[in-house]
Order: C-alpha cells, then structure tokens, then sequence
C-alpha cells in the first residue's frame, strides 16, 4: 500500500511540476507549431507579431485581400514574451515583412515599469530578428491609447517617442503611429473604435488601422 502511495505521489509531482514549468503561452506557441504542420507557412509573407490586439484580429487577412498575411499575435503577451519565444516566432517563416504590436501589457502588469525597460526589450527582440532577417522591412506600430488605461499613457507616449526616434535610425524600419487616426477632432481618443473592455479594437478599430498601415505594406 505504501509503494503504491509513493507511486501515486511521485507521479502527481512530477505531472505538477511539468505543467508549473511550461511558460504563460505556451499552448498559443503549440497552436501556431500545429497550424504550420497542416498548412506550410507561405513565403514572402507579412508577418504579425505581438499582443491582443492582433490576436483578436482573426480576420486581418480581409481587410488586406491582395496581401499574404501570416497573424502571429498570441494572448495578452508582453515584450518580454516575444522574447521567450523569439524562435519559434520567426525561424518556422521566410517573411518579406515583420510587422510588431506590443508593449501595453508590460505596463498593465506593472504600472511603475519605466519607459526605457520596454524600450530596452523592444531592442532585443528587434535584434533577434535582425540577426535572421538583416534586411527585411520591420514595422512597429505605436502602442495604442486605451481608455481602460488611460493612467499608463505618460509612460506609453514615451515609448513610443523612444522607440520611434530608434527606429528612425534603423534601415528598413519603420514606426507606424496610428496615434492620431484613433483621436476625434478635438484630439481625444476614440471610445467607439473600443469594444466594452475599453481595451480591445471594434471592426472600425481595425479599420483605421488598416488605413494607416497600407502605406507600410509591402
């Protein structure tokens, strides 16, 4: 009786300890390795990475219909999950086009986090993909101004000052602020591109962004 409890314990263990070792998102990473196995990633692609805001984007593909589009926006993640999973983001594809969303997570989950943490992570994710794709086109779109957030927009708005005065100096890199697009004429934020979480975009959201981004494409 007493091996069979030992047994029964090392086993409960062992499976509670595997599962507590695999990292937040991990399943999204598992779906994305499945749906490249029954359907080979396209060449020459563009190439989504980055939060929520594209994760709910399920039907970008039909708001560019005469583009190749390849959406890998997983969860609620942060930078820094881009980073855990950097490779399984970009070596299973041949892009021709890299564009990221990301960023407001890391400050949701600690309000005090300074602007240049962010920055500093964005940089080392850009790196990781300049070090397989020196030459290809990489697009950051601006963290966007949510209402539900609107304590965090001081350290948002200096991200994205410091992140678009870096990639301004960088070679095929572009910052896509859609800041503006998403303010009404007296330069408030938009509530109706917000669905009821005052987080996540409606259809009209998307819209304007696909509007601002089109330029960018290629």
């Amino acid at each position: 009786m007493k091996k069979i409890l030992s047994a029964f314990l090392l086993l409960y263990f062992t499976v509670a300890f595997s599962q507590e070792k695999k990292p937040m998102f991990w399943q999204d990473i598992q779906n994305f390795k499945k749906a490249d196995l029954e359907n080979a990633p396209p060449k020459d692609a563009i190439l989504l990475i980055g939060s929520s805001s594209f994760t709910k984007w399920t039907d970008v593909s039909s708001y560019f219909p005469d583009k190749t589009i390849i959406n890998r926006g997983f969860g609620g993640s942060r930078m820094t999950d881009l980073n855990d999973f950097a490779e399984d983001l970009l070596s299973p594809y041949q892009p021709k086009q890299i564009i990221i969303y990301c960023g407001d997570n890391d400050f949701a989950d600690h309000h005090d986090l300074k602007a240049k943490v962010v920055v500093n992570r964005f940089k080392t994710f850009y790196k990781k993909i300049r070090e397989k794709f020196p030459n290809i086109e990489v697009d950051f779109i601006s963290i966007k101004y949510s209402p539900s957030r609107e304590i965090l927009w001081p350290q948002m708005k200096e991200t994205n000052k410091k992140i678009a005065a870096f990639m301004k100096k960088e070679p095929n890199a572009e910052f896509i602020d859609i800041t503006k697009a998403m303010e009404d004429s007296n330069g408030n934020v938009r509530r109706d591109l917000f669905v009821e979480d005052m987080l996540h975009l409606t259809p009209e959201g998307y819209e304007v962004w696909t509007k601002v981004m089109k330029p960018y494409m290629k």
